[in-house]
């Protein structure tokens, strides 16, 4: 791929990822006020290697690309086809798939980075973006770390020595304890100091990762075990700290860019208070809540910090805002945002061709007048996760299919996957960063709407319908947002989306339609008829559908691409192209635009269908044959009570009981880890253990058996 050139008659061009940032189209290039320019003349460096993976690794080869550098993939053996590594100029395997044999494999990386003679290195986030160890080693060997140097990513790594260096630069800081604690009776001791509810959190590291909410002293031991092994698998580290528990804050982080030459700015804000297990699931920017004054106020705190470190680079400094609009420091993350692109969105900047600028020393462009906000961005993070377990659990498997809404206008995807793809155990199961733009809020979500609609991902498990039920919520809608967001709406869990009548009609109406017009085209053979005597092809069909145990009789009748379904006495009016080969299914129903998916249609009348985000189950059946399915006979579903099943794929960290123990109703009874998450699975009632069929170390998959009870 050739690298973008500028010519000086074609300024101020907006940077673009993959089909992306949204303003005005002009000739196919999109442009708006405020905008990245690629100088040619410019030198930066010749080659960077960037020691990630996945979809930020491709995000840093586009700009690499449109800036004329040559980049250099590593990656584990596992990874040996991914995306990156085909996008990349060179690639280097670093190792087998576990990340402390590749990825986090220091001695590997920098025998690649001396193989391939790179210039610089990239970090990404996760992995070694804010090891200080590795920018030393890189700066030892002359190589050049695209990010902060190795006083600010200590000093801000640290979360006890950040917060002390954030206090002394008279940024709000949450009230806890500013050392070490010790041991888990240390920490029920100052947790009583300091006043439940309270939050443990591992001292290195972030993303959500060693982080445990306490609210009694019980909780307190739990959650500093959990979280201290947590951290140590994370990051190679097990420091806890605690401090006290803003209850229902909201989540608010500043994005800061500050060069070698002592200038800093801040761009503006992102909200990222949609969050599960302490992990950001939804992100938009700007915030519906901050005021201008608060939003200066935060933007001056943050720089204040970032030179109080002599930062230099793209950073992120995280508040948590209360109702009345207080704020306090939470943390400082010395790497490029999961997020950044929406704030790359609504101020035509480009975040990692601004990192690759200042660490080759160039001072800022820009003035913090210059920096806007243009329009509204939303994030949201699609995973191989099931939303319906604890708000998304892990799920792996092979991207059977896969296609991106692209071919809708102000849409951008960062991903690192294609179809093919593995999702496995072995890294997050982050498939893709969805982004959609608008000139409004209304206008993003909107967007967001459809673009969801239209993700066509088979072969792994999906948030998606818990994402498109995030952002049409009334509470979201309306802003009234916070982080104890998703389980006030949902305080019995995630169960996707609640049909209201009308909704139930129309779902009902698409699949008898479908039905009809799978039977039709069964009937045909290159457009004719496939026996030639048969009768004139019927025009009216009396259906039997059932869908959540319900059964509903149906009357549809055809004329070419429309049909009439009758249902309980109404009519619904279903056209469509009817592309049964198609992942997707544009229809209008009663002259409402709508995009389904069937995701399974058998001869025998089942038919899944993806309808508002959500898969739903239906049976469509002949009057006949339905009078004749009464007589067959059902499968007795399985007694759960007595058994622990694994309810995601992982391994097994500690198995807590053995044959003849006998065990209380949520009791512990083995920890599962997925994605360096640690989950504790626990007995379903009072019993005695029949039988164990796991040991720390194993490897197991989404429902293997763990555990039997008596």
């Amino acid at each position: 791929m050739a690298a973008y050139r500028n010519t000086p008659g074609f300024q101020r061009v907006l940077h673009a990822v993959k089909h992306v940032c949204f303003s005005k189209q002009r000739c196919g290039v999109i442009i708006c006020r405020y905008s990245t320019v690629y100088d040619p003349n410019e030198k930066t460096f010749d080659k960077i290697l960037i020691a990630n993976r996945g979809e930020i690794a491709c995000r840093v080869i586009k700009t690499c690309k449109k800036m004329g550098i040559k980049t250099v993939a590593v990656h584990s053996d596992v990874d040996s086809s991914a995306v990156h590594v085909k996008v990349a100029d060179e690639a280097v395997c670093v190792g087998p798939a576990p990340t402390s044999k590749s990825y986090l494999n220091m001695d590997a990386i920098m025998n690649a980075i001396k193989q391939t003679g790179a210039q610089a290195v990239h970090p990404g986030y996760g992995f070694l973006s804010e090891n200080k160890e590795f920018a030393k080693r890189l700066a030892a060997e002359g190589v050049t770390f695209i990010g902060p140097d190795t006083h600010a990513i200590q000093a801000m790594g640290d979360k006890i020595e950040s917060k002390l260096i954030a206090k002394a630069a008279k940024v709000n800081t949450i009230p806890g304890f500013d050392g070490v604690v010790k041991d888990a009776e240390e920490a029920v001791k100052i947790a009583g100091e300091i006043g439940y509810p309270v939050m443990i959190k591992a001292s290195a590291g972030g993303g959500g990762k060693g982080m445990r909410i306490a609210w009694n002293d019980e909780e307190t031991r739990e959650g500093f075990r959990f979280s201290s092994q947590e951290a140590l698998s994370s990051f190679g580290d097990d420091r806890l700290l605690i401090e006290k528990f803003i209850d229902n804050p909201r989540h608010i982080e500043i994005q800061v860019l500050a060069d070698k030459h002592g200038d800093a700015l801040w761009l503006n804000e992102r909200e990222c208070s949609i969050q599960r297990r302490n992990q950001k699931v939804v992100e938009e920017a700007p915030s519906t809540f901050l005021d201008p004054d608060t939003r200066r106020a935060m933007g001056e705190q943050a720089v204040s910090l970032a030179n109080a470190v002599k930062y230099s680079s793209a950073g992120t400094v995280e508040f948590l805002v209360d109702s009345k609009k207080n704020f306090y420091f939470l943390e400082m993350n010395t790497r490029l945002q999961v997020e950044h692109p929406i704030t790359e969105c609504i101020t035509g900047l480009d975040l990692v061709q601004q990192m690759i600028r200042i660490a080759k020393g160039y001072k800022l462009q820009h003035k913090q007048s210059d920096i806007p906000i243009n329009g509204w961005a939303v994030e949201s993070r699609v995973y191989a996760e099931d939303p319906y377990k604890s708000f998304g659990l892990p799920s792996i498997g092979r991207l059977s299919q896969y296609q991106e809404p692209l071919d809708l206008p102000n849409v951008r995807v960062d991903s690192g996957i294609q179809e093919g793809s593995d999702i496995s155990i072995y890294y997050d199961p982050m498939i893709s960063k969805l982004v959609t733009y608008g000139k409004t809020r209304e206008e993003a979500l909107k967007k967001m709407e459809d673009a969801l609609d239209n993700y066509v991902i088979r072969g792994v498990t999906h948030n998606i319908p818990l994402l498109r039920e995030i952002i049409v919520h009334p509470r979201f809608v309306s802003g009234d947002i916070s982080t104890k967001f998703l389980p006030e709406v949902y305080p019995d869990g995630f169960k996707g989306h609640m049909l209201t009548a009308g909704e139930r009609r129309e779902l009902l109406a698409t699949a008898a339609a479908l039905y009809v017009a799978a039977q039709l085209r069964s009937q045909k053979f290159l457009g004719d008829l496939r026996v030639s005597v048969v009768p004139a092809e019927s025009r009216q069909w009396e259906l039997c559908v059932e869908l959540d145990k319900g059964v509903h009789m149906l009357g549809v009748s055809r004329s070419g691409n429309n049909y009439t379904v009758e249902i309980d006495g109404e009519k619904v009016e279903v056209s469509g192209e009817w592309n049964l080969a198609s992942a997707l299914l544009p229809i209008t129903i009663n002259g409402k635009h709508r995009t389904l998916q069937c995701l399974l249609r058998t001869a025998a009348g089942e038919i899944s269908l993806q309808y508002l985000g959500t898969s739903f189950k239906l049976r469509v059946l002949s009057n006949l044959a339905a009078s004749l399915s009464k007589h067959m006979p059902e499968k007795v579903p399985e007694d759960t009570s007595s058994i622990l099943r694994s309810p995601m794929p992982g391994s097994v960290v500690a198995v807590s009981v053995k044959p003849g123990d006998n065990v209380a109703e949520g009791q512990e009874i083995c920890v599962i880890e997925a994605m360096k998450m640690q989950n504790s699975m626990t007995a379903a009632k009072t019993a005695k253990v029949k039988s164990v069929h796991c040991k720390a170390g194993d490897t197991v998959g989404e429902g293997d058996l763990l555990v039997e009870l008596e």
